[in-house]
């Protein structure tokens, strides 16, 4: 198995942006010195009541300065929101900044409220982020120019001035539990995952069908198939729940609205909920539903709160029914002490990793 140190960059009480920064900064450098493989960053736009990370880039050379061997990245860069050559270029000079430690997550997204400002259409996002796929494969060449015709882009005789150190280009990502995106992912090789809002045993099917896939595309590397989820370990599981378990059901309060009503917040998430029904999601509507309550998300194994031996028999379990092999820890959550925060990441890297590094879930 695989493992990241993965932050949305939370908004934290009594932090001012910088502090936060600094924090995180604290908690990648650990994080490397214990051998994570990975360390990633959302990019979210818009709520400063909510995560502080609009510029992952950014995120992915600050942080390399401070690490030696961790691998850094976006999971991922909304790519419609981003002129094609631009982050085009931005990610190859993030890589030459980083010294070819980058790994490059690409995602259509989500939320319809960071697309208006940007005046970019939310419709077509899917499709836009697919083409930037082949468009990436496109521009870092040694060729004196590149042409593209694409549906979205067209470009004629264009060359960057930098291409990045890992060639043809850095890993990607696209983290879908979308049928016909898994495809596109197998087809083109591209490492994908899931978060939690999606059920395992839901979950499962699509990425066997994706590993198969992947097989008879005829890659030469094993795909990455990560979950994410909130994180926290102890000495025991007492102590791991008594600290961590309030706090991991004000973990993703910032997916939703600012308010301080208790049904209008339940009325917003049974109308997130309606949504992945229609969907024909009801796994996803049922937890989105519960997503601020603490004790059915730990009920329902949708956190990973305990001792190190909890965790890792968890996690085993959790891995084999889910059909992941890259677990991505969202380690600051709620309102953590600090403290705490840098032994539970502690305990993962030296209890944790150690027993699970050879664990192969499929």
């Amino acid at each position: 198995m695989k493992f990241a140190h993965f932050a949305h960059v939370w908004n934290k009480a009594g932090l001012t942006p910088a502090q936060r920064y600094q924090q995180l900064w604290r908690e990648l450098q650990v994080a490397d010195e214990l051998g994570f493989d990975y360390g990633f960053c959302v990019e979210h736009h818009f709520r400063p009541d909510e995560s502080w990370m609009s510029a992952p880039n950014l995120y992915t050379v600050a942080a390399a300065a401070r690490t030696r061997q961790i691998r850094l990245g976006a999971m991922g860069h909304i790519v419609p929101l981003h002129h094609p050559l631009r982050l085009a270029e931005e990610i190859a000079l993030t890589d030459q900044l980083v010294d070819g430690r980058l790994e490059v997550g690409l995602v259509p997204g989500i939320l319809p409220d960071y697309f208006g400002p940007f005046g970019v259409d939310y419709q077509s996002r899917r499709e836009v982020t697919m083409e930037f796929v082949g468009l990436l494969r496109r521009v870092y060449t040694d060729a004196e120019h590149f042409d593209f015709e694409g549906h979205f882009h067209h470009f004629q005789h264009v060359k960057l001035a930098v291409n990045p150190l890992q060639r043809p280009h850095p890993p990607l990502w696209l983290e879908t539990r979308d049928p016909e995106t898994l495809t596109f992912c197998a087809r083109e090789g591209l490492h994908t995952g899931y978060f939690f809002l999606f059920p395992r045993d839901a979950a499962a099917p699509r990425y066997r069908t994706f590993l198969t896939q992947w097989q008879a595309a005829g890659w030469p590397y094993q795909p990455n198939i990560a979950y994410s989820t909130v994180v926290y370990v102890d000495e025991t599981d007492d102590k791991a729940l008594q600290i961590g378990l309030q706090e991991a059901g004000r973990a993703y309060r910032g997916l939703l609205p600012l308010t301080t009503n208790d049904a209008e917040l339940q009325a917003i998430q049974d109308k997130q909920a309606a949504f992945f029904e229609a969907r024909g999601e009801p796994g996803a509507a049922e937890i989105f539903r519960h997503l601020v309550d603490p004790d059915y998300l730990l009920s329902h194994d949708l956190i990973l709160l305990g001792s190190p031996a909890t965790v890792i028999e968890k996690l085993k379990a959790w891995a084999t029914a889910g059909m992941f092999n890259t677990f991505f820890g969202e380690f600051n959550f709620g309102d953590l002490a600090e403290e705490d925060l840098m032994r539970s990441i502690r305990l993962f890297g030296t209890e944790v990793i150690p027993h699970l590094r050879d664990f192969e879930p499929f």
